[in-house]
């Protein structure tokens, strides 16, 4: 009977948390998305009762949506968070709902809140060198031989890759158009055509591909934060 009692209580936690998880893996970030889970723990540490809880939980369930989702999907546009935003927006916004929801607990949440400025800042140095990650390049189109690989110079580090196959420009056109970039002024310094898409709510984030044909079924591809 205390058990029943108990889980009649408690469920929506234990659903809340695995909704939960379900979202962040389509995170791009293994970290990212154990980071973007802990306001939700922390809302099921200090929801008052199980009504706001689940009231609360579900608004914290749609912001984490929101900030993993169309990434996933390979949307962009000024709606769509970029990827660092997890660490500080997020976890910013969160914490207000759960302070307004929970009326308690300020310390924790202010805590939370730095914490996440400060992932934030670690996250930012780690990338100012790095190469770029998949950035909805990779996979690239079905069927469609791929040899990548990393270059760096003085100015940071970029990947390209070599691609054939049957009208291999056209498919990566198509391939980078269906992943939410869209046509640019050509490379500043291969003079190749350029596609780019951006992201981010209050930070901007740019990443841009730029499609070198090197015959009618082969091409050579680069992309890079800009």
């Amino acid at each position: 009977m205390l058990i029943s009692e108990r889980v009649k209580t408690h469920w929506w936690r234990v659903a809340l948390v695995v909704a939960a998880v379900a979202v962040t893996c389509f995170s791009a970030s293994p970290f990212a998305g154990l980071f973007g889970l802990l306001p939700i723990l922390f809302w099921t540490w200090l929801a008052p009762s199980p009504r706001s809880g689940v009231v609360v939980g579900l608004v914290l369930l749609a912001l984490l949506a929101w900030f993993v989702l169309p990434n996933a999907l390979g949307l962009a546009g000024p709606w769509v968070p970029a990827p660092i935003e997890l660490y500080w927006l997020h976890t910013a916004l969160a914490a207000v709902i759960c302070a307004i929801g929970a009326r308690r607990g300020f310390v924790r949440l202010f805590l939370l809140v730095i914490a996440g400025f400060v992932v934030t800042g670690g996250a930012w140095f780690a990338g100012l060198e790095a190469a770029p990650g998949d950035e909805g390049v990779l996979p690239g189109p079905a069927g469609l031989p791929i040899a990548q690989q990393q270059e760096c110079a003085s100015g940071g580090c970029w990947r390209t890759l070599g691609s054939t196959g049957d009208r291999a420009p056209q498919a990566w056109r198509d391939h980078l158009t269906s992943h939410g970039y869209s046509p640019a002024p050509a490379g500043p310094i291969t003079g190749a055509p350029r596609f780019c898409r951006s992201t981010g709510i209050v930070v901007t984030h740019t990443i841009c591909v730029e499609l070198s044909t090197l015959s009618p079924d082969a091409v050579h591809v680069e992309w890079y934060a800009n």
